[in-house]
């Protein structure tokens, strides 16, 4: 069954999802709750994860969708608009590129690459082949981060903001796994893609991929790209156009959990510094925060008021800590149907694609201090590190399995 295109402004889209299951699943669902939104294909390379999926789908539109385990083969239906990627870290480059390349628009799961190469590669094919992306960070539609991003844009804490700080608790734990061979429903070599081929375990695929670096990016990608996002959305005009940091510097380690099967730090603490403003921030992964949340962001000023915001809310506090009054600001809308706004109408969405590599290549900047151990220099320009430093680590680049290639933009 083929479906007719976008003709105009309130006409229906149609829509693909790339990964079954976890967020691509939890997308597919928000986007069918909005008018003029269709499904027609699922693509999954592991056949046991597609059930509640295609059931969902069939239930909503009276028809079952087209199954595909292929992403590429999916891409080649003209009849769709737009497709959701909602692979693992290590698939989103090539998920997201082909799918621009071939004529769709596109909702992409966050981060939105798995190293700082791939980042800027992502950006400048949305670019060149002018397609709508919204990224998943869907914390730059929340209330709460709206009004706290609000209130320290317009310098309403009074003076200047010195230090900005962004935590998550890390408790995750895989456990440990002999190597075994993979169940039948999953196409072991086309999970594991570009990335580099390592013997299949139980717990390293699905959902556990965030706490392997050959397929995630650690706590610092997973989480960091929400709160860091935050924190360079306060320190910057607007939401496309970032602040960068000129320096990072990032220790940790496996120190909470050293026998567990993952090999993402269970511990960071990084740094990063920033001119123009003048500025220091830091990110934090560790067990606990005392009287904090176990995730949020600090913005705090020269003359020691703050404003901190996490999932759930936002408040102002004097120097010693006592609430101070709060101001808030309009609501701007839902998420997902801010993208489909954009894909309508041809506008830029509140989390681009061109927003959103610049935060995930802040969160690749934390990892590729940790891994190489040393400071570490970017250039905003070029979007890239500045000397040979860090550029041999896998958080910056690393070559694709012979069968894969990662496209390249100038």
């Amino acid at each position: 069954m083929e479906f007719n295109r976008i003709q105009g402004a309130n006409n229906r889209i149609v829509l693909g999802l790339i990964g079954c299951g976890g967020m691509g699943a939890a997308n597919m669902r928000n986007l069918m709750d909005k008018q003029g939104v269709e499904v027609a294909a699922l693509c999954d390379v592991d056949t046991g994860r597609m059930g509640g999926d295609i059931a969902e789908v069939e239930k909503k539109y009276g028809r079952k969708p087209e199954i595909f385990r292929d992403y590429r083969k999916m891409l080649e239906r003209k009849d769709i608009d737009a497709i959701i990627v909602g692979t693992p870290d290590h698939w989103h480059a090539l998920n997201l590129i082909h799918t621009v390349e071939s004529g769709k628009d596109a909702y992409c799961e966050k981060p939105i690459s798995h190293n700082l190469v791939e980042a800027r590669t992502m950006a400048k094919a949305v670019a060149y082949h002018k397609k709508i992306v919204q990224v998943g960070t869907w914390q730059r539609s929340g209330k709460e981060f709206t009004d706290a991003i609000s209130f320290v844009r317009n310098n309403k804490l009074g003076s200047k903001i010195v230090l900005v700080r962004a935590w998550r608790t890390d408790g995750s734990k895989v456990g440990n796994e002999k190597p075994s061979a993979p169940p039948a429903s999953l196409d072991y070599d086309m999970w594991i893609g570009p990335a580099a081929m390592v013997p299949y375990a139980a717990n390293h695929v699905h959902g556990n991929w965030r706490w392997f670096l050959n397929t995630g990016t650690g706590m610092t990608g997973d989480w960091g790209v929400h709160m860091l996002d935050i924190a360079l959305l306060g320190m910057s005009a607007t939401n496309q156009d970032l602040v960068m940091p000129v320096s990072v510097s990032a220790y940790g380690g496996k120190l909470a959990y050293p026998t567990d099967d993952r090999t993402a730090p269970d511990t960071v603490e990084a740094i990063f510094k920033f001119k123009n403003p003048d500025f220091v921030m830091q990110w934090s992964t560790g067990r606990d925060y005392p009287d904090k949340p176990d995730c949020g962001v600090e913005f705090v000023s020269a003359d020691g008021k703050f404003v901190r915001v996490w999932r759930g809310g936002w408040s102002v506090h004097a120097p010693g800590g006592e609430l101070i009054p709060k101001e808030g600001s309009p609501a701007v809308g839902d998420h997902w149907q801010n993208w489909l706004d954009g894909v309508r109408t041809r506008t830029q969405t509140r989390s681009s694609l061109a927003s959103m590599a610049q935060t995930t290549a802040v969160c690749h900047l934390a990892n590729i201090a940790y891994l190489c151990g040393e400071t570490v220099h970017f250039d905003k320009a070029t979007m890239d590190l500045v000397g040979k430093t860090g550029r041999d680590t896998t958080s910056y680049w690393r070559p694709y399995r012979k069968q894969w290639k990662l496209p390249v933009y100038k």
